[in-house]
């Protein structure tokens, strides 16, 4: 019997036989990877998915995480789980070898995360942290990494991202949580955040919180934004962890789903006294956000994926074993044998709808994850901008359709489970409502379309979005002629014409 959690034949599929993956390793980048080691890396991801990530998963819905003397204790099971996650080094499986990391291309770091992600509510903690830990890499001073960076990297200290302001939502021009700058260079925060998934846990010694705030004086609006590290325990020059930092956990919100992910209110220098450090620039925060908010945008659609992935498997299952009704041939025979209800044409239906849209959100996220793969690894800069294009266009869409997909499908799940679906026997329900916060956050849907309308269709004044149709156009052409799918071929064209006419409108 297959795994339950991903299809590693599709994987398979997607990687190397659409992608073409061992390409990149003949690039100087990735020269020194195989195709038998991200077998290795998928072997590995499948095991500790199988035998520590799922089972922790009901457990983890059940007892949730609770806060108690303002700190916050995640399930107990997470505790094992994490530790074996992190001495795995699972989250840094694309990180760069010169920060710690092992450096595979991005999309096999996908592929892994994909066996993980239905449990968003352990492995969430490790992966929060790795995006801080990239901004550190890519923004912070060379203290800055030394201090934080490397333990994070390791999973010895957490890490997440405070955007979120009550009563400010995704607007995150009305910010007004505010930064005195001090003699020595640092900074004193005042305010407060909302919605913060990790914001504080008992997983790791300390948190390094990256924080959106404005100087004091600085103009209103985006371009008065900094962005600074506060973190939970102030670190001391020898590495030592000092005093406790002046900020306070207000609260836990008590959500639909992913209740083992500890989403906080947080309540900054309520004593005048939150130490803070700037990363990067001063009003350049919104710069370096926009790096961990495009990267968590495609993580959003893996952990989509994860949860289609792992709902579609299981009704698979569900509807080979469970017997009802006789086959349609026998109706009206009373004496006709039971039968899987995988015979019936209504499941059937319901069951290759779900596969197609798994699948096809699959190839998705792995092609925008190979396009950053190619942009950073090739030296032909036409195939680089061309690769650059196209996934600046896909990300707002990637994140928005695997989310919203990936809620039809744990529905159609529920529906093919009948009744049982319903009941917390079966995990299906716990997949749909862990996953509908992937609509929510990280920019609703609703923001992602504003982003891919208002700024990815016109930019480079419509360039970018004429290289994805013409990279559509290229993949019809090829296919127009092959027996079996020459009708597909013209289908397709027909939704790429739509899809020009569409961004004309836009345009005009």
């Amino acid at each position: 019997m297959g795994s339950l959690i991903c299809d590693v034949r599709d994987q398979k599929f997607v990687l190397y036989e659409i992608l073409k993956i061992e390409d990149l390793f003949k690039t100087q980048r990735f020269g020194a990877y195989s195709r038998d080691m991200c077998d290795m890396v998928q072997d590995g991801a499948k095991k500790i998915a199988e035998e520590v990530i799922f089972p922790s998963l009901a457990e983890g819905d059940r007892e949730g995480c609770r806060l108690e003397n303002g700190s916050v204790h995640v399930p107990k099971c997470f505790h094992r789980n994490y530790a074996l996650f992190r001495e795995g080094g699972w989250t840094t499986i694309s990180t760069s070898p010169e920060a710690g990391g092992q450096g595979f291309p991005l999309v096999i770091g996908m592929m892994s995360e994909e066996w993980f992600m239905h449990n968003f509510g352990l492995v969430g903690y490790a992966y929060l942290t790795t995006g801080a830990a990239h901004l550190i890499e890519a923004y912070g001073a060379e203290s800055q990494k030394k201090k934080y960076m490397e333990k994070m990297y390791k999973g010895l200290w957490g890490g997440n991202m405070c955007l979120t302001e009550p009563g400010a939502g995704t607007d995150l021009g009305s910010i007004r949580t505010k930064a005195v700058r001090q003699p020595d260079g640092t900074y004193l925060l005042q305010g407060a955040k909302q919605f913060i998934s990790g914001g504080d846990q008992d997983l790791t010694e300390n948190i390094v919180s990256p924080v959106l705030a404005r100087i004091e004086g600085d103009p209103p609006g985006t371009a008065g934004i900094s962005i600074f590290l506060v973190p939970k325990y102030i670190v001391n020059d020898d590495g030592s962890l000092g005093r406790r930092n002046d900020y306070t956990i207000g609260g836990i919100e008590h959500k639909l789903g992913l209740h083992g992910s500890a989403t906080c209110q947080m309540n900054f220098g309520d004593n005048g006294e939150c130490y803070a450090e700037i990363l990067g620039e001063e009003r350049q925060g919104i710069k370096v956000m926009f790096q961990l908010m495009n990267e968590a945008r495609v993580d959003v659609a893996v952990e989509s994926l994860a949860s289609a992935s792992i709902a579609y498997l299981h009704a698979v299952a569900y509807a080979k074993e469970r017997l009802q009704g006789s086959a349609l041939e026998d109706m009206k025979n009373p004496r006709a044998p039971r039968v899987p209800i995988i015979r019936h044409p209504d499941v059937r239906r319901m069951l290759i709808w779900m596969k197609a849209h798994v699948e096809g959100i699959r190839a998705l996220a792995y092609y925008t994850a190979w396009c950053i793969d190619v942009i950073h690894s090739t030296d032909d800069n036409a195939r680089k901008d061309t690769c650059r294009a196209i996934m600046e266009v896909l990300t707002p869409i990637c994140k928005a359709f695997s989310s919203d997909v990936a809620f039809r499908v744990t529905e159609t799940a529920i529906q093919v489970h009948g009744g049982y679906g319903c009941c917390s026997e079966y995990p299906v329900e716990q997949f749909l409502r862990d996953v509908k916060m992937t609509s929510i956050y990280e920019g609703t849907n609703g923001v992602q379309a504003l982003d891919l309308v208002g700024r990815k269709l016109s930019l480079k004044k419509g360039l970018y979005f004429m290289i994805l149709l013409e990279e559509i156009q290229k993949t019809v052409q090829g296919c127009r002629g092959v027996t079996g799918i020459k009708d597909m071929a013209e289908d397709v064209q027909d939704a790429a014409n739509n899809l020009a006419e569409v961004g004309l409108f836009f345009a005009s």
